[in-house]
């Protein structure tokens, strides 16, 4: 669209405004060829004598673009005549008008004359259906941006399809019948099973290797033929027995215990190069499977034969280039003609493909030469764990390099944990020394290498140079042991030495901390935490921690109760306070409420609360929800009130705790100590009686006011 061309264009005008009282804009098309191409022009005036000459938009449409002109901004914009169409259309040159009702808007918005709107309908296209004049440009507008949408997406494919063909094209092919007999001579070690039915003194084998069934005796017989049969040794379940057939060794399997076929699989990993340094990264699932051939013979099952296959299949492919994104392709099924085909997008939901951990086929490492991970370590990364996702490694080798001297060092635990994406151990991404990237002192190095990169005591590591400390490194493997975090420690060594904090831990626990036992471990971090934590609560009481009465008592669990109990009082008093503040009105109506609730009889009574400290303190003592705010605040407001039934006998002592309606005297709610409700039966019926008793008050009330009147 030529849109500086169009500019040049006078404005088609507003011929005469309209005497209606609803207009507030008329519209006025006309018909442009621009650059050899028709354009349709709406110009949308004000329903004033003053706004005739300049328009508020200018819209162009062709019949593959369309634009908005604004007058006032002298911008160009590609909003539609219409924003947020299906919930109440907002005409673009009418924002500040907002959601109308459809009949309304068309009288508000007219167009000049009838040709108008046929020019509309003529370049806009007939709907087959009756329509306001902006809904036949909405539509027309929405037709462009879907086809140019779609042309956008088909041309995303067809790159996203030749670059799929491109990669498979310098994919090298894939060497099936080597992968199996590696996969069964390495992995699955060439097992076999033999199934046995024993009857008698004699056992019917059916062997997988050899396919061939066959009986032999397994136990002595007193015939003179006997001696001259086959023999085996006596069969067992998982006792391993040479075949006497083909001679082949195998597992023994009772028949019973075969369903027919059982099977196992492994994921591994081929790595092959691609194209010139990169690496393409093939997952294969392998699945060895056994089969037993089993016949009915009469009343009872008999084998036939056995058969073992193993076989594979390519799941996905990973690629790997210079410069490039890291592409996985994932192998799929076409479940209309059932035909297989790669794709480079993964399936979504409960059928999405996860490449899990594996093995890597030894072929690979031959292949990693003079390619991007020639120097990757993916082979040493190997040896460090049982199994290992070459995918994830790699890619956490191209975005942390520094990974190839992690495993190099043979600091396993850390590059799990970088290779896991769990990279907040790094301090340095940039580093190119191990101290600065982990973040710890450079005479750490050694003693970190020593522990394999044991996370807990990088921790530490980092905790010392955090605090600007200097430990030995007995007393960083020490503190590791406590499990202790930056804080606590932080804390304590305001008042002590570290020697003088792990000492004073492995007193109070009785283990040391040389001991292998987990028991005297668990021993060891309970008693940090507890310790750390009498402090910190010491700290906030106010107790002053330089003196060393405090900093060590002589029973540190009771020390600890001690501490926690007369803090929760604390807290405890400081709500009491701040509720009896804000709730001042449930103590000053007491007075009045119970006039109308206080009732008492020979078992129990019951009034209403006097304060909103007893409130809450109902709440503590019967462990249920009463003092929370919102019952504080709606018996304040006088929505609901709180009244406390008790014992006749005890009247001081919290029993059941009653929420009642205001106006009907409803009861809403009534619960004992935890949420209980005591002797049910018989209080719900206590309580229905004290209703009827507020109510016929209310009413005996109302009588002498009518009186009186």
């Amino acid at each position: 669209m030529k849109k500086k061309a169009i500019e040049k264009i006078p404005y088609l005008g507003l011929k005469q405004v309209s005497s209606g009282q609803d207009v507030k804009y008329i519209g006025v098309t006309a018909l442009k060829i621009v650059g050899h191409e028709k354009h349709l022009l709406l110009e949308v005036y004000r329903n004033e004598k003053e706004s005739m000459n300049i328009p508020v938009v200018r819209i162009a449409v062709t019949k593959k673009d369309f634009g908005t002109y604004r007058t006032d901004q002298d911008i160009w914009t590609r909003e539609k005549i219409a924003q947020d169409y299906y919930y109440g259309a907002t005409l673009v040159w009418d924002k500040a008008g907002g959601r109308t009702e459809r009949n309304a808007r068309a009288k508000s918005n007219i167009l000049a004359t009838e040709e108008d709107m046929q020019r509309i309908e003529k370049f806009c296209g007939e709907n087959g259906y009756k329509s306001e004049w902006w809904e036949h440009i909405y539509r027309f507008q929405s037709s462009i941006v879907y086809e140019e949408r779609r042309r956008r997406e088909n041309r995303k494919y067809e790159r996203r399809q030749q670059a799929l063909k491109d990669r498979q094209e310098h994919t090298p092919e894939l060497p099936e019948a080597e992968i199996l007999e590696m996969a069964d001579r390495f992995y699955f070690h060439q097992k076999h099973f033999l199934y046995y039915k024993k009857r008698g003194c004699r056992v019917r084998i059916a062997c997988t290797k050899c396919g061939g069934v066959t009986e032999a005796r397994w136990k002595g017989g007193i015939s003179y033929e006997s001696q001259y049969q086959k023999w085996v040794d006596p069969p067992k379940e998982g006792d391993l027995a040479p075949c006497p057939m083909c001679g082949e060794t195998g597992e023994y399997k009772c028949q019973g215990k075969v369903k027919g076929s059982h099977s196992k699989r492994i994921y591994a990993f081929l790595g092959q190069k691609y194209k010139e340094k990169g690496m393409v990264f093939r997952y294969i699932e392998l699945i060895k499977e056994w089969k037993l051939g089993l016949v009915e013979d009469g009343e009872e099952t008999a084998m036939y034969n056995a058969s073992e296959e193993i076989s594979g299949i390519e799941i996905a492919r990973a690629y790997f280039a210079p410069g490039e994104k890291t592409q996985i392709d994932y192998h799929k099924c076409n479940r209309i003609d059932g035909k297989n085909y790669w794709d480079d997008c993964n399936l979504y939901g409960n059928a999405n493909i996860t490449i899990h951990a594996g093995r890597i086929l030894p072929h690979t490492y031959r292949e990693m030469q003079g390619t991007i991970f020639q120097y990757s370590a993916l082979q040493e990364y190997e040896k460090m764990v049982p199994e290992v996702n070459p995918v994830s490694y790699l890619e956490r080798c191209l975005d942390i390099p520094q990974l190839e001297m992690i495993v190099k060092m043979g600091l396993s635990e850390i590059a799990a944990s970088i290779v896991r994406c769990e990279c907040g151990i790094i301090a340095d991404t940039n580093a190119k020394r191990l101290d600065k990237f982990l973040g710890i002192r450079k005479e750490r190095t050694q003693q970190l290498i020593k522990s394999k990169g044991n996370c807990a005591l990088l921790e530490v590591m980092k905790m010392e140079k955090n605090l600007k400390q200097n430990w030995t490194d007995e007393q960083i493997e020490h503190l590791e042991v406590t499990g202790l975090k930056r804080g606590q420690v932080e804390q304590a060594l305001q008042y002590m030495g570290i020697q003088k904090l792990l000492n004073r831990i492995e007193r109070y626990a009785g283990c040391r901390y040389e001991s292998t036992c987990l028991r005297a471990e668990e021993r060891i971090r309970h008693t940090a935490v507890t310790y750390t934590d009498y402090l910190s609560m010491r700290l906030s009481l106010g107790y002053d921690l330089t003196n060393t009465v405090y900093q060590q008592p002589r029973d540190l669990e009771a020390a600890h109760n001690k501490m926690a109990a007369e803090q929760n009082k604390k807290e405890a008093d400081k709500r009491l306070q701040e509720v009896k503040k804000k709730f001042a009105g449930i103590r000053d109506s007491y007075r009045k409420l119970r006039n109308r609730y206080f009732y008492e009889d020979d078992g129990y009574i019951i009034r209403p609360a006097r304060s909103a400290e007893e409130i809450v303190m109902e709440g503590r003592i019967l462990h249920h929800c009463v003092g929370g705010g919102s019952y504080l605040r709606k018996h304040n407001d006088g929505q609901s009130y709180i009244l406390m039934l008790r014992s006749a006998k005890e009247p001081e002592i919290p029993y059941i705790t009653v929420e009642i309606e205001r106006d009907t005297h409803q009861l809403i709610q009534w619960y004992g100590a935890h949420d209980h409700k005591p002797d049910e039966e018989h209080m719900q019926k206590w309580l229905d009686d004290y209703v009827g008793h507020l109510k016929q008050k209310d009413a005996e009330a109302k009588q002498r006011a009518q009186s009186v009147a």
